[in-house]
């Protein structure tokens, strides 16, 4: 029998960037880019608010939903922007719904990098499908995921299903 082989080649940038340079909030740089938001995977903008695709999701279909100004913690945000937040995560889980079809979905955020946070500087929510059986023994023996579809594909499922502003 072949060995056989998983290509995830998307995830080359994340093991090439290296950790000791630090060129500003990642979050910030793609929301204020100018670039479309198809090649930058923002799913919505609202007033004080975006959602944008994880591009490095633990499941196809792995949202963030945060704030556009560069706050750290829940009770920096303004009373329109913590509104805004739980509208954008209520409509995230609708796309995710729409879309994927999941068994589940995780909501939550990590405030802190002692709690997880990868960008602690910038609070993020993060919403995404989950299945039964959906770890298994690539994730409990390799620490791997394996994921069916591009992000580009997973953009435009999510653009499609997200629901109109009420």
């Amino acid at each position: 029998m072949p060995l056989e082989r998983l290509w995830a080649g998307w995830r080359g940038e994340y093991v090439d960037s290296d950790p000791s340079v630090d060129d500003g909030c990642v979050f910030c740089r793609i929301l204020a880019s100018g670039e479309d938001d198809e090649a930058t995977y923002v799913l919505w903008r609202g007033q004080t608010t975006a959602a944008i695709l994880n591009a490095f999701p633990y499941t196809t279909g792995h949202v963030l939903v945060l704030p556009l100004r560069h706050v750290a913690d829940l009770e920096q945000l303004s009373g329109p922007e913590a509104t805004e937040l739980w509208s954008a995560m209520t409509a995230a889980v609708v796309a995710i719904k729409a879309a994927y079809h999941p068994g589940g979905l995780n909501v939550g955020s990590n405030l802190g990098r002692p709690a997880g946070a990868g960008i602690p500087d910038h609070l993020h929510v993060h919403c995404l499908p989950r299945w039964n059986g959906d770890t298994n023994f690539m994730t409990s023996l390799a620490e791997v995921r394996v994921l069916p579809e591009a992000l580009a594909t997973t953009w435009r499922r999510l653009r499609a299903t997200w629901p109109e502003p009420s």
